[in-house]
């Protein structure tokens, strides 16, 4: 008795049941905001911001990808700004999809990143990029990159931590979701959700599903 109690004591320390990292298919935000979910208040706190670029974002979302929102961003902020803006603003990244250019958005991440993140496409799970990646850099820096991407889940598969990983979805919606299994097409996704949500809000959603 006394040996299986200090098993379990061993894998709960060691993180063996820790919440997320072995299904969720979206990296922890941490101190990154998503310009599609963030209020006018957050966002105008952020470095080189002001009232009036939050106002614009919040009244232009929403952005499909960083590449779109960075060309907004553009007409106000400089390389430089936006560059140190992005360490807590950005919009998260398809690990599959994403382009070099769209990569390099990413803070610190230079010529050599884009190429091991682009290496090991298809990605299946985030998990697959916490174990590939982790040979180049250090747990800190791993967890720094894992805030700016994502891996789509699979619509008719997915487990309820990976649906409820997506950005600002909620119980109720983990259960629509769940209710119209098993999706035939991403039209029938469109539909069904649309009944829910905005047009706009089911766009978000679709960044982060796949039927594949």
């Amino acid at each position: 008795m006394k040996y299986r109690i200090s098993i379990l004591i061993l894998v709960l320390a060691t993180g063996f049941f820790s919440v997320g990292r072995s299904t969720a298919q979206v990296g922890v935000a941490g101190d990154v905001l998503n310009p599609n979910l963030s209020g006018e208040d957050e966002l105008a706190a952020l470095p080189h911001m002001n009232a009036e670029i939050a106002k614009q974002i919040v009244e232009g979302r929403f952005f499909s990808n960083m590449l779109e929102f960075d060309e907004m961003l553009g007409e106000s902020l400089s390389k430089e700004q936006r560059t140190e803006l992005y360490a807590r603003l950005f919009v998260p990244l398809n690990l599959n999809t994403a382009s070099k250019e769209e990569i390099l958005l990413i803070p610190g991440v230079g010529d050599r990143m884009a190429y091991e993140f682009d290496e090991y496409r298809p990605y299946k799970a985030l998990a697959q990029f916490h174990r590939e990646i982790d040979k180049y850099v250090d747990d800190d820096e791993l967890a720094r990159l894992e805030q700016y991407v994502f891996v789509p889940i699979n619509l008719n598969t997915a487990s309820d931590e990976a649906i409820l990983s997506i950005p600002g979805l909620g119980n109720r919606m983990l259960r629509e979701f769940k209710e119209y299994r098993p999706y035939k097409n991403i039209d029938q996704f469109r539909r069904e959700i649309g009944k829910y949500v905005s047009e706009e809000e089911v766009a978000r959603f679709e960044r982060y599903v796949t039927l594949d």
